[in-house]
């Protein structure tokens, strides 16, 4: 199967993260057990591979901590970042410092466990409402100071992103509803105080609550945790006057009878807070000094 087609992150997105993990590392006097069993001349040639089956993510974030390490380190890419792998493919190959190499796999392999992790978690999702209209989406729910790449990672998988921060879109919830004194006057609110270029989204919980956000002209409706008949309903009393998102309990099992109800999007923080780590590890092809 052939790689989705991915945008590459900007470097400078990249490697702040992978930087920060590498000095987290390396500490105060580097990896004192590379440079006192390997020697500096030693060359070798490795490669990652999967381990299990999942869907390839983080390539450009392992490239960078092999870079940083030793900018002459060369990485011949197989898979690359949005490819399916079974057990046993290799994702890429490096060659070059032996000492780099060792220095910088851990990190390499941090992120690309992680993110190619949050890309299978998609996928599967993405695989089981294949079909139907509706799109798998993340949320905010994503580790401090990683966001733009595990929401690159759930591109990877086949899924598209929400917001990527509180000034991306305008999403009425719950507490702003209680706050505020109602759907209307948050709208409302909200409609004088943003541009014209700002979507509004409305969270709601029941059919009543979508009938007040329709009548303030919500672009927007996330239907929190309705049953996939409420769901239903939902979409016909909507009637394409507002794109729809359902959240709540989304998992690989309940998502093809929530994308079977009609919602334009199904949002799954478990995509990304959750996902567990792909098996990727790092193998000696050839070692010389």
């Amino acid at each position: 199967m052939t790689a989705l087609e991915l945008e590459p992150l900007p470097s400078m997105l990249i490697e702040p993260a992978v930087k920060a993990a590498l000095l987290e590392d390396l500490g105060r006097a580097g990896d004192i057990t590379t440079n006192a069993t390997i020697p500096a001349s030693a060359k070798a040639r490795v490669v990652i591979r999967a381990r299990e089956d999942g869907r390839i993510a983080g390539l450009d974030c392992a490239r960078t901590a092999f870079r940083l390490m030793d900018s002459s380190l060369k990485v011949a890419v197989q898979k690359p970042d949005g490819s399916d792998v079974m057990p046993g493919d290799i994702v890429c190959a490096i060659e070059g410092s032996a000492r780099a190499i060792i220095t910088g796999e851990r990190v390499a392999l941090n992120f690309m466990g992680h993110l190619s992790g949050i890309a299978t978690a998609t996928r599967a999702i993405a695989r089981a409402i294949e079909g139907t209209k509706a799109r798998i989406c993340c949320t905010r729910k994503t580790t401090p100071g990683l966001r733009a790449l595990e929401k690159y990672a759930v591109r990877a998988g086949g899924g598209q992103n929400h917001r990527f921060g509180l000034d991306d879109a305008v999403l009425i919830k719950d507490n702003h509803i209680a706050v505020a004194g109602g759907i209307t006057a948050a709208i409302e609110r909200a409609r004088a105080h943003v541009g014209h270029m700002v979507k509004i989204e409305v969270e709601v919980d029941t059919l009543d609550q979508l009938r007040e956000a329709l009548a303030a002209r919500a672009e927007l409706v996330l239907l929190d945790n309705m049953s996939p008949a409420q769901l239903r309903e939902a979409v016909d009393l909507v009637a394409g006057r507002a794109i729809t998102e359902a959240s709540g309990r989304v998992t690989v099992e309940t998502a093809p009878a929530i994308a079977a109800a009609g919602v334009d999007l199904i949002s799954s923080g478990a995509i990304t807070h959750s996902a567990k780590t792909l098996d990727l590890g790092l193998d000696f092809d050839s070692l010389r000094a």
